[in-house]
């Protein structure tokens, strides 16, 4: 592969960081507005976010495509060595301890882009036949949706298992499955709900259900709405936002770095960055009428679009008071390592797929073949 070709500035999809690099830079202002040394800390993680963009973007997936159920295979592996030798931290297990060193890694993370890459592996290999797929080939798919799904619900981690199914799922809908599937699953769904509430929600889990649907919204809830209402319509100076400068809002720089946002810059400067995300999510799904006849291409583009349409949705609806309290990070915004070198994994992927997609017709690489 010629990684020096004049083709990769031809073929290479622009649009993405002209979106996804504001928004970066946003979040670093308003984390380092907070904290010097949780600055620092986004700097480093966003350089090793870079990095792993990178090494994604120049390796050769399609030519070591070969490798992907197996790579699935390991991080199964992780999810179940979880229960065994994982860390417990706030009464759940997910996360485990690399030999030797103090770090732990989250196996869960770890399974989002190979989750994606055997999606589109399998798809890739049997394409849908015109009018969908047919019960076989949908039970076969989803399976290897399922399984993860439960594992990691298990741990307990609700939230990414719930987020990972839907991507998996609506994925599906979107390459196309038979609609009688559909209607079948939508009625199994609706019956079962009262049965899956009583009998295999944690409390805890109940618990964020019922502060979602009492009238009164529970104290992060109500500080959150607090710092958008103090935000008006465009926003207050560091000084003034007196709650987060005064630590009323609970993990401003996390999972309500949103509502800082909207308190910072106001009403225009949330609508701003929700609309990079629509417009993200919007050229990433437009890209399906490109690649219509490259599934493996299509099914990575769509996995991606909704895992940022999910955590984004979530995220915003959450501070809001819409959605009940989980740890969905806001893609690229949100302060933390994990959530963010995940997505440039997620656009390493997309960019090779898209720039380097000359190579695989020049070469006559096929999936089928491997």
């Amino acid at each position: 592969m010629k990684l020096f070709d004049r083709r990769i500035l031809t073929h290479f999809d622009f649009v993405q960081p002209a979106l996804i690099l504001p928004i970066i830079a946003i979040s670093f202002i308003l984390v380092a507005e907070v904290s010097s040394f949780l600055a620092e800390k986004q700097l480093i993680y966003t350089l090793v976010g870079f990095l792993c963009f990178s090494f994604f973007f120049i390796l050769p997936i399609r030519k070591l495509a070969w490798l992907i159920p197996l790579l699935y295979w390991i991080n199964i592996f992780l999810l179940l060595s979880v229960d065994i030798f994982g860390v417990e931290k706030l009464g759940a297990k997910r996360w485990l301890e690399v030999p030797f060193t103090h770090f732990t890694i989250q196996p869960s993370e770890l399974l989002k882009p190979s989750f994606i890459l055997m999606l589109a592996y399998l798809i890739y290999r049997d394409p849908p036949p015109k009018n969908g797929y047919k019960l076989k080939s949908f039970l076969k798919l989803s399976f290897y949706i399922l399984l993860p799904f439960f594992l990691i619900a298990a741990e307990p981690d609700l939230g990414t298992a719930t987020v990972l199914i839907i991507v998996g799922f609506g994925t599906l809908f979107i390459i196309g499955v038979n609609y009688k599937i559909w209607l079948s699953i939508f009625l199994v769904i609706a019956v079962s709900s009262p049965i899956i509430y009583t009998h295999f929600l944690k409390p805890y889990q109940k618990q964020r259900i019922h502060d979602f649907l009492a009238e009164k919204p529970s104290y992060q809830v109500q500080q959150s709405i607090i710092a958008i209402g103090n935000g008006g319509l465009k926003g207050k100076n560091s000084d003034e936002a007196t709650q987060t400068h005064f630590k009323f809002l609970p993990i401003s720089t996390s999972d309500f770095i949103f509502a800082y946002a909207v308190e910072r810059f106001g009403f225009i400067g949330g609508a701003f960055l929700l609309l990079l995300y629509m417009l993200l999510i919007f050229h990433l799904l437009s890209l399906n009428a490109k690649f219509k006849d490259d599934y493996f291409t299509r099914v990575a583009l769509n996995c991606v679009a909704l895992f940022i349409f999910i955590y984004t949705a979530v995220n915003v609806s959450m501070t809001i008071g819409f959605a009940p309290v989980v740890g969905i990070p806001l893609p690229f915004f949100s302060h933390g390592g994990s959530s963010f070198t995940t997505f440039m994994v997620f656009f390493g992927i997309l960019q090779h797929l898209i720039t380097f997609r000359y190579f695989a017709l020049d070469t006559k690489i096929r999936l089928k073949g491997a």
